[in-house]
This record gives C-alpha cells, structure tokens and sequence, in this order.
C-alpha cells in the first residue's frame, strides 16, 4: 500500500483549471481498483491519494499519468506502508 503526498506549486487557479481533467484520472484508477481514498489536504495545499500497487515503480507509472504531474501542478512524494490492522470491512487491504 502506498501513499501518495500531492503538494502544489502552481497558483491555486491554474490548480483549478486542470482539476477537470484530474478527476477523470482518479475515476480511471478507482476503476481498476488502484485508488482506495483520495482528497485534499487541509489547508488546501495538495492532496493525498491511498493506493494499492505492486511496487513503487507501479506508482510512479500511475502517477506519470495524472495531469497534474503532466501539467506540472504539483510535486509528489511516495510513503510505503504494510497494513496490518483495519476497520471493519477494510480487511482485503491488510498483509
């Protein structure tokens, strides 16, 4: 399980204008049952993404394909973790 970290670095208007686009992204990856959570930090600096991959390779290809990497909106960091413990009915993404 990875997480990953969005941090802006582009106004929050050029942000906005791509955001459209990154939705569709997300839904794609929800889809195929990559995402598990998303949304934004708070304050509204970035986002956060919980993704199931195989490894971090897998993560960075997914996310060479966001358009705010594309576009050049936000930096990103990648966290790996192994779930061991989780609410009721999050048991299929423990270890």
């Amino acid at each position: 399980m990875f997480i990953i970290l969005l941090n802006y670095i582009k106004p929050i208007e050029v942000v906005e204008a791509v955001i459209p686009a990154h939705i569709e992204y997300l839904e794609r990856y929800y889809q195929l049952d990559k995402f598990v959570l998303s949304g934004r930090k708070s304050p509204r600096t970035g986002g956060v993404i919980l993704c199931q991959a195989k490894d971090k390779d897998e993560v960075w290809a997914i996310i060479a394909e966001d358009p705010f990497y594309l576009e050049q909106v936000a930096d990103y960091d990648v966290l790996e973790f192994l779930p061991t413990k989780a609410a009721a009915g999050l048991e299929r993404y423990l270890v």
